[in-house]
């Protein structure tokens, strides 16, 4: 079974009672080596964790930026197969850092629900994020995950009733993803009130770590999500970083903002 690295990073960012960064970035954008590249530049500026997106060709979650990403990775012909490989490869570079797929369940499904599960043991993948997966339909990739120490990570949204809230969280394990507002992917000037009080209405039914995501830009937003969060979660402002810069700069500013959002000296 895998290391909790999930479990661990957590607890060391209570132990050092500091904000917990986690930042989102597509596999394959804007090409597999840039990934390669990126996840430990990004380890390096002050990202707790590393959520990997599945390119998928219907991303319905995501907002113009996070959709354009996918769309690019999908023509450089990236498939889950790729994404994978890319963990397996990474983990030796870092290797206390926890990675967490997050995509859509089509792909997952077509894959196969059974080979999903042993090639995430295989590779030591930490978890998985199901963006369009209702609790109600987790146990069956839930069967093929669990047992081998791979994490299915619940999403709540500010929508979700007081009922699904609790059934979620007294099935959860790792951490349990907070939606801070209704609507798709993307950064936003502020975060939304309703994305803490999403926090509060989940820490009443767990004691699991709770991230919240989802319009998350600065780092005013990341201390003000860590008043009540675990971990702040950024992917829109990266991935928007990533867009406009050229290759040549791309590491740099990419970890430039992650330092900024981390809080800690630019590399």
């Amino acid at each position: 079974m895998n290391t909790d690295r999930i479990k661990q990073k957590f607890e060391e960012i209570r132990r050092e009672q500091r904000t917990g960064l986690l930042v989102f970035l597509t596999v394959g954008f804007p090409d597999l080596e840039a990934t390669m590249e990126l996840v430990p530049a990004l380890v390096e500026a002050g990202a707790d964790g590393i959520e990997l997106g599945i390119p998928f060709s219907d991303p319905l979650g995501e907002g113009p930026v996070i959709q354009e990403s996918s769309f690019k990775a999908l023509q450089q012909g990236v498939t889950l197969d790729d994404c994978f490989e890319t963990v397996e490869k990474l983990r030796g570079k870092v290797p206390d850092t926890p990675l967490v797929f997050m995509g859509y369940y089509n792909p997952i499904y077509n894959y196969g629900l059974d080979r999903f599960g042993e090639d995430a043991r295989r590779v030591e993948l930490d978890g998985v994020i199901v963006v369009d997966l209702p609790h109600g339909e987790v146990k069956p990739l839930a069967a093929e995950c669990e047992p081998k120490g791979v994490h299915i990570i619940p999403l709540l949204a500010p929508t979700s009733t007081d009922e699904s809230v609790k059934a979620a969280c007294a099935d959860a394990t790792g951490f349990i993803y907070c939606i801070s507002l209704t609507g798709v992917t993307g950064a936003r000037d502020q975060v939304d009130s309703r994305g803490l009080e999403l926090v509060e209405r989940a820490r009443a039914g767990t004691s699991l770590p709770l991230a919240v995501g989802f319009g998350i830009s600065q780092r005013e937003h990341v201390v003000d999500v860590c008043r009540k969060a675990d971990a702040a979660v950024v992917g829109s402002a990266l991935v928007r970083v990533m867009l406009e810069s050229p290759r040549n700069q791309l590491i740099k500013r990419a970890s430039q903002l992650v330092a900024e959002l981390a809080g800690k000296p630019a590399p």
